[in-house]
């Protein structure tokens, strides 16, 4: 009997893993689809990299996961910004590009928390506003370095491409919901 049992729990966890990967494949692939600008190798990896996406259950789960990813990742840029302003180890003509750049992603994580909480009730054209702004924050980032009067080398420019694709996944899988 307890042999029997192990089995069955062995079935659906295997089974309930399956279904994660199943779920992170198949709306990896229509997110890459619907949006050119999507690497599917960058949503695949990303997604089955995070606990929280290998756990869901549902495209509901994992856009909730991936946007918890991108709000970590505009705080992590936020933490990055602020330790070089702190630290004053910048060119002088950078200091105001840090400094939008901090609000931006103060702004980009506040969208995102937005967004997440318009997810769970269900309010997705709501959430797609939220992630949309958020989307905003890499590229008006890395635009002030290059605008200053001598043009600077933005110290976030891969992480700015990186939240730029994780946002992209949100917005995507999000428009899948129904």
């Amino acid at each position: 009997m307890k042999i029997l049992l192990c089995l069955v729990m062995f079935f659906l966890l295997v089974n309930g893993f399956a279904t994660a990967q199943n779920l992170i494949q198949d709306s990896c692939k229509k997110a890459a689809a619907s949006n050119p600008k999507i690497k599917l190798d960058f949503c695949i990896k990303t997604l089955e990299g995070n606990p929280q996406s290998k756990a869901a259950k549902s495209l509901a789960d994992l856009v909730m996961a991936s946007t918890k990813n991108a709000a970590t990742k505009t705080t992590s840029l936020k933490a990055m910004a602020d330790k070089i302003l702190k630290g004053k180890k910048f060119a002088k003509d950078s200091e105001m590009p840090l400094r939008d750049c901090l609000e931006l992603y103060t702004d980009a994580t506040a969208s995102l928390n937005e967004a997440m909480t318009s997810v769970k009730s269900r309010k997705n054209k709501t959430a797609k506003v939220g992630m949309s702004a958020a989307m905003d924050a890499p590229s008006t980032c890395e635009t002030g370095f290059k605008e200053r009067k001598t043009p600077q080398k933005s110290p976030f420019t891969k992480d700015n491409d990186v939240l730029t694709q994780t946002i992209s996944i949100c917005l995507a899988l999000t428009t899948m919901l129904k």
